[in-house]
């Protein structure tokens, strides 16, 4: 472990430009499949470790997964004393992780969707309660759409994505609620968990064909919960025009990440993973690392919705005004997430 004087130092060296020792500390990190430059989850966890990078003097490294079948090997090509901490990405990672874990007692790891029950003593897993700001989210979108209708999917359906979708129904369900209307969300019911997956985070051309779907059914917005699939949703509401469909991003902001077609992301469901990244190399380097869970929050600033953006001027100032009293209602308890 480094002590807090050495990572000063590290961090006072950077800053100065002077030359690293050729091991300072090193984090690692395996990839789920879509890649490092995903403009989703994994692109999102790795601006962690190059934060930490520029700003403590680390030295990073990465892995990418082509396919479930590479995470055990990636892992395992990490060991050995290189990695001081292991970053894995993804709940798909979770046994892979678990095993590497349990057969090197002295390795860090950290994994990002993914918590053990009880906690495994060298991993810190990195959660989020997406749906507080999923649910900020179906409730603007109730608030936007012209059609009343709203079109969700996912990739796969796995816990983290699911709470995106159970989010967005609920804050659907909240406005109606509200505002005796019957705004209707296709392709995910949170009761019966039944709805729309395309089973995979890497294809855009099932992110287009599944948002065309949703919109030949009336949808004007849609939210895709699929990584970079969901890129190819936006391709599509790039084609039709923003006035005919607008998409709502996951994870990153993705006006800022998919510069391109950034005028048609309403907003974005914003996990701030490399910040709890971030906060993980902190905790190692500083020699207080153990096994539990993080959790990110509207409270701490781990979830969040990101900027309007080309869209500020269009969301009414009243409709502003109740998702900030909704966000304070989620934040003391008094606005429940899971279903009224």
């Amino acid at each position: 472990m480094i002590s807090d004087y050495r990572r000063a130092a590290l961090a006072l060296a950077v800053g100065l430009g002077l030359a690293l020792p050729a091991h300072a500390f090193t984090a690692c990190q395996v990839t789920d499949v879509g890649g490092i430059d995903d403009n989703s989850f994994n692109q999102t966890a790795w601006q962690g470790v190059l934060d930490a990078q520029d700003q403590l003097g680390i030295d990073a490294r990465f892995l990418e997964s082509q396919a479930e079948t590479d995470y055990e090997a990636n892992i395992n090509s990490l060991l050995g004393g290189d990695c001081d901490v292991i970053f894995t990405i993804g709940f798909l990672l979770g046994d892979a992780t678990q095993a590497a874990a349990e057969a090197n007692p002295d390795q860090m790891f950290s994994i990002v969707d993914f918590a053990y029950d009880p906690p495994l003593p060298n991993v810190l897993a990195q959660v989020y309660a997406t749906d507080e700001a999923a649910f900020l989210a179906g409730y603007l979108a109730a608030g936007m759409t012209e059609t009343g209708v709203l079109g969700v999917f996912g990739g796969i359906n796995i816990p983290p994505v699911t709470i995106f979708m159970d989010g967005f129904a609920y804050g659907v369900a909240h406005y109606n609620a509200q505002k005796g209307t019957d705004i209707t969300v296709l392709g995910w019911d949170p009761e019966t968990r039944e709805g729309l997956f395309t089973n995979n985070f890497d294809s855009l051309d099932d992110g287009r064909a599944f948002a065309q779907n949703l919109y030949d059914e009336g949808a004007d917005i849609v939210l895709p919960v699929a990584g970079p699939v969901g890129l190819g949703s936006a391709a599509l509401a790039n084609e039709l025009g923003a006035e005919e469909l607008m998409i709502i991003g996951v994870d990153a902001d993705l006006y800022q990440t998919d510069p391109e077609r950034g005028h048609v992301y309403l907003t974005s469901i914003v996990k701030r993973m490399d910040r709890t990244v971030f906060e993980v190399i902190e905790t190692a380097m500083d020699g207080a690392f153990e096994g539990g869970v993080i959790v990110g929050s509207l409270e701490n600033g781990g979830v969040d919705l990101a900027p309007f953006h080309d869209f500020a001027g269009a969301v009414p100032q009243e409709l502003q005004d109740e998702l900030a009293q909704i966000r304070a209602g989620i934040t003391d308890g008094s606005i429940p997430v899971g279903g009224e």
